[in-house]
């Protein structure tokens, strides 16, 4: 029953870039969506978007896969911030809302399986020891 506070990544580029552009020097801007939302209900949205964009071939529902394992030591149950600050001084706010972001990113996923394939390999690991391997 973990809760996180949930934005679409162009959306916290644009904070970032909001940021750049218009925040006080030595400030803190906390980025947020005012979309909190436990991660199972994460998981089961994403299975039912599934359900309708990439069906299984057996028929069933993605939601079936579903796997429950322990929590992590120390694991948080919250993680809160207060995004108003943001809001109010540099006038930010974000522009999908959840459901649309969160179709957008499953979307990109599904029409990227390189990207996937390339990060499931762990093939980019090569990549990340080649440009910072002697720091």
């Amino acid at each position: 029953m973990q809760i996180r506070d949930w934005l679409y990544v162009k959306d916290h580029c644009s904070a970032i870039r909001q940021v750049l552009a218009g925040g006080r020097p030595g400030e803190t801007y906390n980025i947020g969506g005012w979309n909190e939302k436990a991660n199972i209900d994460i998981v089961r949205l994403i299975c039912q978007l599934l359900d309708v964009l990439r069906p299984r071939q057996d028929g069933k529902s993605h939601a079936e896969q579903i796997t429950h394992v322990a929590d992590r030591p120390g694991h948080d149950r919250r993680y809160a911030i207060d995004a108003g600050k943001i809001a109010r001084e540099l006038g930010w706010k974000p522009q999908e809302t959840f459901e649309t972001g969160i179709r957008k990113t499953v979307l990109w996923y599904l029409e990227n399986p390189g990207w996937v394939e390339h990060v499931q390999s762990g093939a980019y690991r090569d990549w990340l020891d080649m440009n910072y391997g002697n720091r």
